[in-house]
């Protein structure tokens, strides 16, 4: 019964990989590594693939001890014990969170995930890596839905965490808690266990720990599952649009000016010039402007995620805007007042002048 258990979960995270390909031959991962049941479970049926040359690849380890709980440090020699044993390269990070949370005015939590992220980029350029593997399984996808909507994030939010963004990689995401746990106890992994995660201080926790099990016993006890297919349909719809608002974007941008380059619908040789003219002054803000009347013509949920696919080409990212944001600059654009302006937030600019929309980086 043990040897099939275990054969269940890594054959499923097997094919997870393959089903997003999520890892190919050649490819070099850091594996994030807390010491908890998730994540040396990932490393521990990622080490079994590689063992077994299913897939040729190659990884190493990488640890943050967050300096917030006596036995982290525990945590810490606890991986890299691990790491010796299996001959797997181990990079370890202490640094105080809440120091850094404090001086920055943001959530432990927030705190905590940048600073991993940060160390984890910073390990994958030392080793010329080209991929990060994080252990977020099922369960994770759904307290993330969750959130989102008690954000009032709307239909996008329903995604929740996706297989691979990026860089980033997620093995263990079709797999559910219960079965990780399950597999630590099949195969003699005594994980070590964040006891933080059992206090009902942070959102995610509530969730975990109360709102899903009320749910799953007094309403469904699928709830996960169900979730996460509602999760990939979104994912599926959201893929289409995306295509479409691409289509779209492409036929009302009028230039673009990301990096160090402008891009326009204009000849080759207008183009080089103005590469050479962008090239003296790099201090030019960054840029994107649309065509006003095209862009008006569109449906709303497809000006709606314009905006998005805009900012996220400006930024390459939407955090911190939000659907009010979103609203306001429909509006702005709607009402069609040249020389009008407004800022969503500090570095972002929406401009209206000569049935244009200038959209740009303000720092």
């Amino acid at each position: 019964m043990a040897q099939r258990e275990k054969k269940t979960l890594i054959h499923k995270v097997f094919n997870t990989i393959v089903k997003y390909q999520l890892i190919e031959t050649g490819d070099v991962l850091v594996l994030g590594v807390s010491g908890g049941p998730d994540s040396i479970t990932m490393l521990d049926i990622l080490l079994k693939i590689k063992q077994a040359n299913q897939i040729s690849f190659d990884f190493v380890v990488a640890h943050v001890n967050h300096m917030i709980r006596e036995e982290a440090k525990e945590d810490e020699e606890y991986v890299k014990e691990y790491c010796m044993k299996n001959d797997i390269q181990f990079y370890g990070k202490s640094i105080d969170v809440q120091k850094i949370a404090y001086t920055n005015k943001i959530s432990t939590e927030e705190a905590g995930r940048d600073v991993r992220y940060k160390f984890f980029d910073k390990v994958l350029q030392k080793i010329n890596g080209n991929k990060i593997a994080v252990a977020h399984n099922k369960n994770d996808r759904v307290e993330t839905m969750i959130m989102n909507e008690l954000r009032g994030c709307g239909i996008q939010g329903l995604k929740g965490i996706e297989p691979i963004r990026g860089k980033y990689i997620r093995p263990l995401i079709e797999c559910e808690r219960k079965e990780i746990e399950e597999y630590c106890k099949e195969n003699h992994i005594e994980p070590r266990i964040d006891k933080t995660n059992f206090e009902n201080v942070y959102t995610r926790n509530k969730i975990r720990n109360i709102m899903i099990p009320y749910v799953e016993q007094e309403f469904n006890p699928n709830f996960i599952e169900t979730m996460n297919r509602l999760s990939n349909l979104v994912v599926e719809q959201e893929e289409y649009i995306q295509k479409q608002v691409e289509n779209i974007y492409e036929k009302i941008v009028l230039e673009e000016k990301i990096g160090r380059y402008y891009i326009e619908n204009i000849s080759s040789k207008q183009a080089n010039e103005q590469i050479e003219q962008n090239e003296k002054n790099e201090q030019d803000k960054e840029y994107v402007i649309l065509d006003l009347k095209k862009f008006n013509e569109q449906e709303k949920v497809i000006k709606s995620n314009i905006i998005l696919y805009t900012i996220t080409r400006l930024f390459h990212t939407t955090k911190g805007i939000e659907k009010i944001h979103i609203e306001d600059i429909i509006k702005l654009c709607t009402n069609n007042i040249g020389n009008k302006f407004l800022m969503p937030n500090k570095n972002l600019k929406v401009f209206i002048k000569n049935r244009e929309i200038k959209i740009s980086k303000e720092v």
